[in-house]
């Protein structure tokens, strides 16, 4: 058990699959949670390139670019850090610890000899040598080591943040993956990853518009859905799997798609921004079914995620789920923006209090872990 620090005082950063960037919070856990302050720096796009080219096998020189590419994201980190910092107007001596679990470039949990692995880049001791804070890393391995998916991990956080006595709420993260989180009137929480949220559409509006999402979904809005390619879409036979699953690029790349899209005569034809609209309305199904199989009783669902800013995707949620209210985390005090970011301050913080920061039933592991590793300031 680790010796509890003296301050409430965490940071957490996030670079998710939708490899737009980092988002950093610094919040206070002295009674709950309290966001003090929000930083975020944008990947360049020779950055962006090298990390979308990581997550495929094929590069060369794999291991040297790797590890270049994390001293790069340490940097970044750094940076966010710095911005947090002169924000609150705080020293890093008044900051117990950062969550920082790096960027997935590879995750393939139970693979290849039953145990798989799961790989995120990031320099945690370059980023506490830059700045002066203890990091809390390595978040994913020791749930994976116990037998479990190693992901997702924040519905715990979404538990202890949205969780409502005698009501079930829904948190659906839509970032490059989209994740839901069952958090059950009964205090039993579910959670899963159930498709492909920004990834696909990102990538197919980058590849056709030189834009790196549809802003607001408009473009989307302006086609129309391809039935035939989305019955091949929703044909992927990791939507009808059971939790515990957890996916990534790994799945959900560009050669998957086109093999969707080569198999699908309509598609030839069609104007991009029907293939847009059409992967707009497959995330909005896939999470809307994965929500009627394992979310009945709910009353809300709460987006949170890049996603959430999506407004087609979310009209079209809507039109899925006309049982369910869908809203954005805002409305419950955390901006769609923040939430995964102060999930990683709660596992750092869960970490440096030597308490388990993961959930079995979520997972799959053998049992409740202590999660990261611990590289002092």
């Amino acid at each position: 058990m680790n010796q509890a620090p003296a301050s409430s005082l965490y940071i957490g950063l996030m670079s998710g699959t939708s490899l737009d960037g980092v988002d950093g919070v610094l919040a206070d856990f002295d009674h709950g949670m309290q966001v003090l302050a929000h930083a975020s720096v944008g990947f360049d796009e020779e950055l962006r390139a090298e990390l979308l080219a990581l997550n495929s096998p094929k590069g060369q020189d794999e291991l040297h670019r790797a590890a270049l590419a994390a001293n790069v994201l340490a940097r970044l980190y750094a940076q966010v850090v710095g911005k947090l910092l002169q924000t609150s107007g705080l020293q890093p001596d008044r900051i117990a610890a950062l969550g920082a679990h790096g960027q997935t470039v590879r995750h393939r949990p139970q693979m290849f000899d039953g145990t798989g692995y799961t790989l995120q880049l990031n320099s945690p001791a370059l980023l506490a040598e830059l700045t002066g804070i203890s990091v809390v890393a390595d978040l994913r391995s020791r749930d994976l080591a116990a037998g479990g998916q190693g992901a997702p991990l924040v519905p715990a956080f979404h538990q202890q943040i949205f969780g409502r006595k005698n009501h079930t709420v829904l948190v659906l993260n839509l970032g490059g993956i989209a994740n839901l989180s069952v958090l059950g009137a009964d205090g039993s929480v579910q959670g899963f990853d159930c498709g492909p949220a920004n990834a696909l559409m990102d990538g197919w509006c980058l590849a056709h518009t030189d834009r790196p999402f549809d802003s607001g979904g408009c473009w989307a809005a302006s086609g129309q859905v391809l039935p035939a390619l989305l019955q091949s879409l929703m044909s992927e036979p990791f939507l009808q799997a059971e939790p515990p699953k957890s996916t990534g690029r790994d799945l959900f790349h560009a050669g998957w798609l086109a093999a969707h899209l080569a198999a699908c005569p309509e598609a030839a034809q069609a104007p991009p921004a029907d293939v847009q609209a059409t992967l707009t309305e497959f995330t909005a199904l896939a999470c809307a079914q994965a929500v009627q199989r394992f979310g009945r009783g709910a009353g809300e669902l709460l987006i949170c995620g890049g996603g959430a800013f999506n407004h087609h995707l979310m009209r079209r949620l809507a039109a899925q789920l006309p049982e369910v209210r869908v809203a954005s985390t805002a409305e419950h005090g955390l901006p769609p923006q923040q939430v995964e970011a102060a999930a990683f301050a709660w596992l750092g913080r869960q970490a440096m209090l030597g308490l388990p920061g993961n959930l079995p039933a979520v997972t799959g592991s053998k049992g409740p872990r202590i999660l990261g590793a611990i590289y002092p300031a």
